[in-house]
């Protein structure tokens, strides 16, 4: 079944609760460039660590750059958000990514 762009974007805008198609855009420029810029960052800072990727077997190098890159992502999410003006919708995002990875930092009281 296809679908338009503009139920695309009404279903997201749904799903996260947001207030305008608009806004659902805004959103996924920010994931994109979040994504882009945390793994075109991850490489100088493996090198910075002196870990490189010509030096360093790539059974250690690559499992390394991603664990590298995944709180580098988490930072970059929030200020990148927060430059767009949407510091609120990225917060929650984090708090419930990061709950499910890592359940004991954010224990559920009932």
């Amino acid at each position: 079944m296809k679908h338009s762009s503009q139920s695309v974007l009404l279903r997201l805008q749904t799903k996260w609760g947001v207030n305008s198609s608009w806004q659902v855009v805004v959103i996924c420029v920010v994931f994109a460039i979040t994504g882009s810029l945390s793994v075109k960052v991850g490489a100088p800072v493996l090198d910075w660590l002196g870990l490189h990727k010509e030096t360093v077997s790539g059974w250690i190098y690559w499992p390394l750059r991603l664990l590298v890159i995944f709180p580098i992502y988490q930072v970059l999410l929030i200020l990148v958000g927060t430059i767009f003006g949407q510091f609120k919708f990225f917060y929650q995002v984090e708090k419930k990514m990061l709950g499910r990875m890592l359940p004991f930092l954010f224990k559920k009281e009932f």
